[in-house]
């Protein structure tokens, strides 16, 4: 019964850290994409809502009407949607680390994260909300509304602040 005591505890541990670690990333990549959101202006001309990214990222659940809300508890609601998706993929990334990087250094971590952040985005983007979103709500406005290089930087912001943050949640 050790052994399955062992893979149990692991298994715990995995989740509890990926879940905290991944908020934290979550937390990262939301605040990378605020800051880009109040620079726009200043590149393109377009003003954009801080949370631009959230607006777009509730049409999952909401539909085109998520693209009018601009203040109060539906965007608040969506970044701790936002966040919560982040802990769900902060169990992924710690899975990944902890199986076959669990000593490796900075750099290699670095670009581990790097590829996986870029596959999560493309079965997400291409694979599964290019067909999901349009049946369930109609529309793709995810794909349509958030640039690739923005999706693709948001998931590597996300994906290098989990490789900076591993250590944390090492046991000693």
């Amino acid at each position: 019964l050790r052994p399955l005591r062992e893979r149990g505890q692991r298994i715990w541990r995995i989740a509890v850290v990926g879940l905290f670690l991944g908020a934290l990333a979550g937390c990262t990549s939301l605040v990378v994409n605020v800051v880009g959101s109040v620079l726009w202006p200043a590149l393109s001309g377009e003003t954009q809502h801080p949370l631009r990214l959230i607006q777009v990222f509730l049409t999952f659940p909401l539909g085109a009407r998520a693209l009018e809300i601009n203040s109060g508890v539906a965007l608040a609601l969506g970044c701790v949607l936002y966040l919560a998706t982040g802990m769900l993929y902060g169990m992924l990334f710690e899975l990944v680390l902890s199986t076959f990087l669990p000593h490796a250094n900075v750099g290699a971590r670095l670009v581990a994260c790097s590829v996986l952040a870029l596959v999560v985005w493309a079965v997400n983007f291409y694979g599964i909300l290019s067909w999901l979103q349009p049946l369930l709500f109609g529309g793709r406005w995810i794909l349509d509304l958030v640039p690739w290089w923005v999706a693709a930087g948001t998931h590597l912001v996300f994906g290098w602040t989990m490789a900076l943050v591993y250590p944390l949640g090492v046991s000693r």
